[in-house]
């Protein structure tokens, strides 16, 4: 069985959760990181030197890096699925998953730190119109990227959708103002009549109850 470490509002986490689901693969989850504590302990280092998660154990194989585990998951269990068989067919889908880590997600965490992660009530800071007109943009290539499919990167869900999808859900629940972006809203709407993405994605994001939880017992 799978054992995954991490907290379930982690979007890393909830990319690896998502793709778990997609596949209808038994699995354990350890809350992890964030209220949970316990990313900088020895054994947890011992497995993921980042002190980051989530990370994955699959029998005697341990991984980290959510992307790369979602590469691992998909190849193994679903070839010719979540991992297309062809190799252009699966390098269009890989460059949505590298794209989401070095242009999406840095220009998404300025605005989402401001915003859901923010104490209530904390004016949001200098440069924050600025951030978000810039993650306004990324999200106008993600629209433009839909233009010939239903999916990010063909007419069915691959790998490539993990993190965009993910992505598209929390810029979509943001408490901010966003561009038109049709395409885009119609494949949100695509994504949540997906069981798994329902699970492991629509959740809050801010701090999930079995956050609230911890805190709860650990300062009662």
């Amino acid at each position: 069985m799978l054992t995954v470490w991490g907290r379930a509002n982690s979007i890393n986490v909830q990319k690896v959760l998502w793709t778990i689901g997609e596949l209808g693969l038994a699995h354990e989850r350890v809350p992890l990181g964030g209220s949970f504590g316990g990313t900088a302990d020895k054994s947890y280092l011992a497995m993921n030197p980042n002190g980051l998660v989530p990370t994955v154990r699959d029998g005697d194989a341990v991984l980290w890096e959510s992307n790369a585990i979602v590469r691992y998951l998909a190849a193994k269990h679903d070839t010719g699925g979540l991992w297309p068989e062809d190799p252009l067919a699966r390098a269009r889908a890989d460059r949505w998953m590298d794209w989401s880590a070095t242009t999406l997600s840095p220009a998404m965490t300025p605005v989402f730190m401001a915003t859901v992660r923010a104490p209530r009530g904390t004016a949001r800071p200098a440069g924050f119109d600025a951030a978000a007109e810039k993650l306004a943009s990324v999200f106008r290539m993600v629209e433009e990227g839909l233009s010939e499919a239903d999916h990010i990167a063909g007419p069915r869900l691959t790998i490539g959708d993990i993190p965009i999808g993910a992505s598209v859900a929390r810029y979509m629940r943001m408490p901010i103002d966003r561009p038109t972006l049709p395409r885009t809203e119609a494949y949100y709407a695509r994504l949540q009549e997906r069981p798994a993405f329902r699970t492991h994605i629509m959740i809050p994001f801010g701090t999930c109850q079995e956050e609230w939880d911890a805190l709860e017992k650990q300062y009662g």
